[in-house]
């Protein structure tokens, strides 16, 4: 342990990104339209009518933003490949361009010294597979894990980490119970379903992987949400036990327990959505993992609604002070979820994905942004993820979200989670305060944290 400091000395310092919303480049490369393309150019689907056509034009500029990585001493970086522009008819061999481009970032990165973990679906799915269903049809992961085995044989050798899926809850209940992300569909069961269908893509990824590359380190990208009941009346206590599993068991619990939680089958059970459920799923979904990564965001607290048919709860305004997004700032929530995680749950290294916060980020007029309210937070939360260390949690890295200012889904460009700042009009980059206290905290791996 490097001195005054909880974290190992191999602790991963990393940042993460996703393809849809820094590549851009959305018709090149011989890349398909994915349910983002779409849907984003839909009228009315997001803030402004913003897409991720340009974004941070990464896919020209993918130099410079390593070159910032190294800069700032990351150890690790979490990225995404695109399905759309790696298999653009989600079938069939891969697009030569695609993987040609894939292989020149990850070897870049091994260069600088920076290990890759690569996310497989960050919810780009090819738009000819949502026409034929998406995700709350079974085809879709099958189709899915047959990307997933090509995509690992044609980049594996130069690939530290695997993450099939990113935040399957956000993909099956923003997409298709919402519909505030792509494509855009308000169908309870459907969600439902396709919930099933992203786990059941998840473990078929897995294995493919494993069997593409041999001793292939494998884990996931999975929500985790803190949630408490506004009272300790029991119609409370219900409704947070059912958030909690609608949002964290529902994804949990197959992965590391091989079922779903039997309170929210009966729950479910009148929508029969669990039906597609078949013989040898639950086997397939919890197949032994390396790792398990955590996205954490969120603290909700919740009271009981009887006016809410999914389940049956409101949350209620947050009580500390909230992010650009309106989100709370509790750090001991992060804490909560990665002590939950290793006493419920595994004894596997955990790493936090994805953490971070959108501010209003105003440049000065030396054209330095000096996010004070974002180091804060990150020094928050980076202390209670020390502090779950100290308290028996199996912690071995942290990825910023995000290391650029980039798409952010439905808010389009409104939202900046950025430690570096895009100008998206020139697309000049500018290292914020918090980049450069992030290279700070790096390099001393955690030991200058207030």
């Amino acid at each position: 342990m490097t001195a005054n400091s909880p974290f190992p000395d191999d602790f991963l310092w990393g940042a993460s990104t996703a393809a849809y919303q820094i590549e851009g480049a959305a018709d090149e490369g011989g890349r398909g339209p994915s349910i983002w393309d779409t849907f984003s150019a839909t009228p009315g689907k997001t803030r402004d009518g913003d897409t991720g056509a340009v974004a941070c034009d990464h896919y020209h500029r993918w130099r410079e933003d390593f070159a910032i990585a190294a800069d700032l001493g990351l150890k690790a970086y979490r990225m995404s490949v695109s399905w759309a522009r790696l298999q653009p008819t989600g079938r069939g061999d891969l697009n030569p361009v695609a993987v040609a481009f894939y292989r020149e970032q990850l070897a870049d990165l091994r260069d600088r010294g920076i290990r890759s973990a690569v996310t497989l679906y960050h919810w780009d799915l090819p738009q000819v597979l949502e026409d034929e269903g998406g995700w709350p049809e079974r085809a879709t992961a099958e189709r899915f894990a047959d990307y997933a085995g090509r995509t690992a044989a044609a980049l594996g050798d130069l690939v530290d980490e695997w993450i099939p899926i990113n935040e399957a809850w956000c993909a099956a209940f923003l997409g298709y119970h919402a519909g505030v992300h792509a494509p855009g569909r308000t169908d309870r069961v459907a969600a439902l379903r396709a919930a099933h269908h992203l786990n059941v893509g998840h473990g078929l990824a897995v294995a493919a992987i494993r069997n593409a590359v041999p001793g292939a380190k494998v884990g996931s990208a999975v929500i985790m949400t803190d949630i408490e009941a506004a009272t300790d009346k029991p119609a409370d206590v219900e409704a947070a036990r059912l958030s909690d599993g609608g949002g964290n068991r529902l994804f949990l619990d197959p992965l590391f327990r091989g079922s779903y939680p039997e309170d929210m089958l009966r729950h479910f059970a009148p929508t029969g959505a669990f039906d597609a459920v078949l013989p040898g799923d639950m086997e397939s979904i919890a197949a032994p993992l390396d790792f398990v990564g955590v996205n954490h965001y969120h603290r909700f607290i919740v009271e009981a609604d009887p006016t809410d048919t999914h389940l049956g709860n409101r949350s209620l305004p947050p009580v500390n002070p909230v992010t650009g997004f309106g989100w709370e700032i509790n750090p001991d929530s992060l804490r909560r979820v990665l002590e939950r995680l290793s006493a419920e749950y595994t004894d596997l290294p955990i790493y936090i994905t994805e953490n971070g916060a959108s501010f209003e980020d105003a440049v000065g007029p030396d054209g330095s942004v000096e996010d004070d309210d974002r180091v804060a937070y990150l020094d928050g939360y980076l202390k209670a993820a020390g502090e779950a260390i100290g308290k028996g949690a199996n912690l071995r890295g942290y990825f910023v979200w995000s290391l650029l200012d980039n798409f952010e889904w439905g808010e389009g460009y409104s939202k900046r989670f950025g430690i570096v700042r895009v100008d998206y009009a020139t697309q000049q980059r500018t290292l914020k305060r918090s980049a450069h206290w992030y290279r700070d905290v790096i390099a001393a791996n955690g030991a200058n944290l207030a």
